[in-house]
C-alpha cells in the first residue's frame, strides 16, 4: 500500500526534510502551462496522445534526481504529485516496485477534485490550499 498526503503535508515534509523531493508526474502541457510547485522535478509518467506509461519513467526519475543531488535517487523521500492523485498514484508504485524506498502519493493533486460545476482547484489540491506554484 502506497503511503499518502495532503498537499498541505508535503509542503511541510518539503520545507522539513532536505532528503525531500516533489515530483510532477504530470504531462509537459500540464505542468508548463497550467502551472506547477515551485521547484519540482518533473518527469512525465505519460504524455498525450498515446496516454501510455512509459517505460522508461523510473530510469527518468533516477537520472532527474540525480542531476539535482549526489543523494542516492532511491534513498531520497519522493512525494509523487499528478492532477487529481490518480497518475502519481500509479507513479509511486512503479517506483516502489523498482526499489525507491520512500515514495508518498500526494491526495488531491495541483488541480484537486471536481466541484458540483466540474471545476478544479475549488475545494481541494496544490492550488486550492494556495501553496507556492509558477507557470513555466
Amino acid at each position: 500500500m502506497i503511503e499518502t498526503t495532503t498537499p498541505p503535508e508535503a509542503w511541510e515534509t518539503l520545507q522539513h526534510n532536505s532528503d525531500a523531493v516533489l515530483l510532477d508526474v504530470r504531462t509537459t502541457m500540464e505542468f508548463q502551462y497550467i502551472g506547477h510547485p515551485v521547484d519540482a522535478i518533473h518527469v512525465p509518467l505519460m504524455e498525450a496522445p498515446a496516454w501510455q506509461t512509459d517505460p522508461n519513467f523510473c530510469v527518468n526519475v533516477i537520472k532527474a534526481l540525480s542531476a539535482n543531488t549526489e543523494k542516492d535517487p532511491k534513498e531520497q523521500i519522493i512525494l509523487a504529485l499528478c492532477r487529481s492523485g490518480k497518475r502519481s498514484e500509479a507513479a509511486a508504485e512503479l517506483l516502489t516496485a523498482a526499489g525507491f524506498k520512500t515514495v508518498i502519493n500526494i491526495l488531491q493533486g495541483f488541480e484537486g477534485d471536481i466541484d458540483d460545476n466540474k471545476h478544479r482547484s475549488n475545494i481541494d489540491g496544490w492550488k486550492f490550499h494556495q501553496l507556492p506554484w509558477e507557470q513555466s
